[in-house]
């Protein structure tokens, strides 16, 4: 990376003008180097003179320069004596080079003559006040976007060696439109919420330019908005001091009302502005499921749920909540009164299954991400805990009008959060408990349907033809699903579909099938019995594949996944699928993929404990985990090419899937994440536990990446506990090491020691090459992070001959990366290059991508110490854009937070400022608190580096805080920043 480049932020695409016509036409660009194009092919403009007198023309936009005002902007008060002759040369030149046409001599000067869209800075100017005219009719994003365009077409610094007076001037007038420019962007990214985003450019910015008061005015409340309301307030303290200092001055007061409201915490400051822009669809969103074409009854329902959401648009929040059984009709009756009642909330409607009814409910704070997103708010400006996303969310919410229908609730502990806090909304909420425990809410309690609902409801469905030529065949159908809306839908739909049946016929099997009507009386007994009347049509084979596929645990499955469950080819497995979507047994939830109703599942396996062997159930979850282990160790093996583990996992019966690059195989692997975990959870027993922990270790990317850290923690848990039951020290040293890892990554380092001490203990005991390398390559890192040095170095090199035994060369590369590490750490910077190289020159040999970028991470922290810091960034860059690529946020934040120790070293505290900025955005979430306090502690040296020490002492005060927490020996380094500051 080119050292002057800075860490990459968001920086528009640049491009030359739009070719205004013909493929020859003539285009210029000034906001960069002087250059002049004829189609693609780049004029010789000449001599940097030759040049001035094309700047000079080209910025007078088609209007005529006299020979003195150009001798004027070439030489200023003292032009030499040939001064006319020498621009006549300049001009001929110029001429012969851009055409007779182009360049015109006329009134004793000169003119060029172009399309205006032939001029990038025309083409800025027409852009720039499109954005003016967006913003001022309120279309925010818009105008955000055409200021990106403009920025976009800068290529560095405007006139870029253009000599003369005129040229001077019309650089600075450039650039100081430049800045402006940059400054409404940024005023625009804080209205829609990029704060957080902002925080890093602007950082830059006001080191760049210290005295730039709107620059400090930005960054306060991007810092304020990011929740960082200290650092916020030590802006306002360092522009005070510098203004005063520097020039004498108090701020201006727009900064000092500024700081006054972050004193007071204004509510108000805390949003975007609120304008009347028509806001992106993301912001109005439109999530309610489609009702459904054949609504029957419930009038009063209807009539009283509707009124009480209107009454939303008055004084009152309103919560209204529908309870009832199992299969009675809440969601179809919430949708569609949802549906009647959009006109009340105008701002939009937002809808969740909460999966109240499964295993594992939906957690709010999840939920609440969701729902954030889906109002607009940033990824990188969600808040992590619980209370925090649902004071944001109340906040967004806060003066619009939105229905919120929260389906298939819990209980009320699990929507309070979720409930919005003001006037002008209301909540829709359906389970199959009454809520009386949720203040305020207006309780409905909804039953089966009346008889004269229930007949009209099937004969929608089933064709009044038909109805009315049986109609007591008709009411005997309807009685015997209990009255249930979901029972007759099913029956309905069967009947519909098969017309050689008659009601009666459908009457008669319902009667025989219905000797326990009793059952269609108590909660789900009347759920299941309503299920049994669909299940029973089915083909055998539909029935088998029903009720193995209700056995997986994970929220849908892919018809990959579920051939490999079902023992069958792909197509005849989609037949299958296809077949239960149509009979709404099972929903397609996308191409390709499958789920059930939660009822439906429930009923689905009890249709299993019923009619399959244990046997088989156990053999059908079997080849599941064999598809997801296969498939796995595949994807393991794209990313690390000759790494041995994939030869120490459990053989697999069933073949997983292929793909054609790393790149496919990691959307697979991300996509199939929160089944492949659940898989793992469900089947850590005896017979499968082997091959269920391996699949951990397969899958080690979602535990590495960040995205699915805690997911795969608890698995880790799961499995290991699942492990010392069965007294399986092969399987509990895998699983173990695995739980390690989690703890290393979320940096809990005291748990990762013990637990990967644990896992070398069993693994010995186990003969299990794999694992002993493994733990001693982790017990080497850790010891480095507890700064045992030779307890690490031991460790590693333990882990290089236990991985050469092996043949594992990436794993051996892996051991000397880190042991070069140990040799950083202990001041022997020069055999941690060499140590770090070998581990490159073996990943590089092999085509390993990600683990040669962790390579280039090492060696670019061994460079880094030794003074060579152009080498240390493009490794440190090179080892970035892999871990983007790999999705490996977790190490593209700690690259970040290493080029940002490269610019402290090399006196860069500007970019090194922008990196550990871009680094806390990344890392949010993830990597622990320790990792936290050390790019804070970085920020503040950057921060004070560029005269900021207000903030540095607040980045400092936060790391110290951590330090303390973790009884982190970094407290003390962090304590004597803190006296040095207080010193000056």
């Amino acid at each position: 990376m080119d050292r002057d480049s800075g860490p990459r932020v968001r920086v528009p695409e640049q491009r030359a003008p739009e070719k205004p016509g013909t493929a020859d036409a003539l285009r210029f660009t000034v906001l960069g180097p002087v250059r002049a194009w004829r189609g693609s092919e780049l004029l010789s403009s000449g001599s940097p003179q030759q040049r001035a007198l094309l700047t000079a023309l080209l910025l007078r936009e088609g209007r005529t320069a006299t020979a003195g005002e150009l001798i004027d902007a070439f030489w200023g008060e003292d032009p030499p004596s040939q001064a006319l002759a020498t621009i006549r040369t300049y001009a001929s030149r110029l001429r012969k080079i851009l055409g007779q046409d182009t360049l015109v001599s006329e009134s004793g000067g000169y003119a060029i003559r172009i399309d205006r869209g032939a001029l990038d800075l025309t083409l800025a100017q027409d852009l720039a006040a499109e954005a003016e005219k967006a913003r001022a009719a309120g279309d925010r994003c818009q105008a955000r976007t055409l200021i990106n365009k403009v920025l976009g077409l800068w290529d560095g610094e405007a006139l870029a060696s253009v000599p003369g007076p005129y040229a001077d001037n019309q650089r600075t007038r450039l650039e100081e439109w430049r800045l402006q420019l940059t400054e409404t962007r940024l005023d625009l990214d804080l209205e829609v919420g990029c704060h957080a985003e902002a925080v890093s450019e602007l950082t830059a910015l006001t080191a760049a330019h210290p005295l730039r008061e709107r620059l400090r005015e930005l960054l306060m409340v991007a810092l304020y908005r990011s929740g960082r309301q200290a650092e916020a307030l030590a802006v306002y303290a360092d522009t005070r001091r510098l203004l005063a200092e520097e020039l004498g001055v108090d701020p201006r007061p727009e900064l000092a009302q500024l700081q006054q409201r972050i004193l007071r915490a204004d509510e108000e400051l805390a949003r975007p502005a609120d304008e009347p822009a028509p806001a992106p669809a993301p912001l109005r969103p439109a999530q309610l499921p489609a009702t459904v074409p054949d609504f029957t009854g419930r009038s009063a329902f209807v009539a009283e749920l509707g009124s009480r959401l209107a009454t939303a648009e008055g004084s009152v929040m309103a919560v209204s909540a529908v309870a009832g059984i199992g299969g009675v009709g809440k969601t179809t009756l919430a949708v569609h009164v949802a549906h009647q009642a959009r006109r009340h909330f105008p701002d939009g409607q937002l809808y969740v299954d909460l999966q109240g009814a499964g295993a594992r409910a939906a957690e709010p704070e999840t939920v609440l991400g969701s729902f954030l997103r889906a109002l607009g708010t940033a990824d990188s400006a969600i808040p992590d805990t619980l209370d925090e996303r649902a004071a944001l969310y109340r906040s967004t919410l806060d003066g619009r009008r939105i229905l919120i229908l929260l389906d298939n609730a819990h209980d009320a502990a699990q929507i309070r959060p979720l409930l919005p806090g003001t006037p002008g909304c209301a909540a829709l909420v359906t389970s199959r408990v009454r809520m009386v425990d949720l203040a305020g809410a207006h309780l409905v309690d909804l039953d089966v349907m009346s008889p004269e609902e229930a007949l009209a409801l099937f004969t929608r469905i089933v064709g009044a033809e038909r109805v009315g030529a049986e109609r007591e065949a008709a009411l005997d159908v309807v009685a015997a699903c209990g009255f249930l809306p979901l029972a007759i839908r099913i029956a309905a739909s069967r009947l519909a579909a098969r017309r050689t049946w008659t009601v009666s016929v459908l009457a008669a099997k319902l009667a025989d099938e219905r000797r326990r009507l009793d059952e269609l009386q108590a909660g789900d007994l009347a759920v299941k019995a309503t299920f049994e009347l669909g299940y029973g049509q089915l083909e055998p084979a539909q029935a088998r594949a029903f009720r193995l596929l209700g056995l997986a645990d994970g929220p849908d499955i892919s018809l990959a996944a579920a051939a490999a469950l079902l023992n069958l080819d792909p197509h005849a497995a989609e037949d299958l699928l296809e077949a239960l979507v149509d009979t709404s047994l099972v929903e397609s939830a996308a191409p390709g993929r499958y789920r059930y109703h939660d009822l439906v599942r429930l009923y689905a396996r009890a249709c299993a404990e019923r009619d399959e062997g244990a046997a088989e159930r156990e053999s059908a979850l079997s080849r599941l985990l064999d598809f997801y282990l296969a498939t796995a160790a595949g994807v393991y093996a794209l990313e690390r090419p000759g790494d041995r583990l994939v030869d120490h996992l459990e053989p697999t019966d069933h073949a997983g899937l292929a793909f054609a690059d790393r790149h496919a195989a990691l959307d697979w692997l991300y996509t199939e994440a929160t089944n492949l975990l659940a898989c793992v959870r469900q089947v850590a027993r005896p017979a499968t536990l082997r091959r269920t922990v391996d699949l951990l270790y397969a899958a080690l990317d979602l535990g590495e990446s960040g995205a699915n850290a805690k997911q795969y923690e608890a698995a880790a848990v799961t499995v290991r506990e699942a492990a010392r039951e069965c007294g399986d020290p092969r399987a509990e040293s895998r699983a173990v090491m695995s739980l390690a890892n989690a703890h290393q990554l979320a940096g809990r380092f005291d748990h990762a020691d013990r637990e990967a001490e644990e896992a070398m203990r069993l693994a010995e005991t186990a003969q299990d090459l794999l694992a002993v390398s493994w733990a001693a390559n982790a017990r080497g890192i850790i010891a480095l992070y507890h700064n045992r040095h030779q307890d690490g170095e031991a460790f590693l090199n333990q882990a290089i001959d236990a991985f050469r035994s092996d043949g594992n060369r990436p794993g051996e590369a892996s051991a000397l990366c880190n042991l070069s590490r140990i040799h950083l750490a202990t001041g022997r910077t020069g055999s941690a290059i060499t140590l770090a190289r070998s581990g490159i020159e073996i990943y590089d040999s092999l085509g390993h991508a990600l683990r040669g970028a962790n390579g280039r991470y090492a060696l670019g922290m061994a460079l880094t110490q030794s003074g060579e810091f152009s080498a240390a960034t493009a490794k440190l860059t090179e080892a970035l854009e892999i871990f983007r690529d790999s999705r490996q946020r977790l190490w593209e934040g700690m690259a970040l937070f290493r080029l940002a120790e490269v610019e402290i070293a090399s006196g860069q505290p500007a970019q090194a400022a922008q990196y550990a900025e871009l680094a806390l955005t990344v890392l949010r979430g993830i990597g622990g608190e320790w990792r936290r306090g050390n790019v804070l502690t970085v920020l503040g040296r950057a921060l004070a580096g560029i005269g900021q020490t207000g903030r540095a002492q607040v980045c400092w005060n936060e790391a110290l805080g951590i330090y303390d927490d973790l009884a982190a020996p970094e407290a003390d380094g962090v304590r004597s920043l803190l006296t040095s500051i207080s010193a000056h």
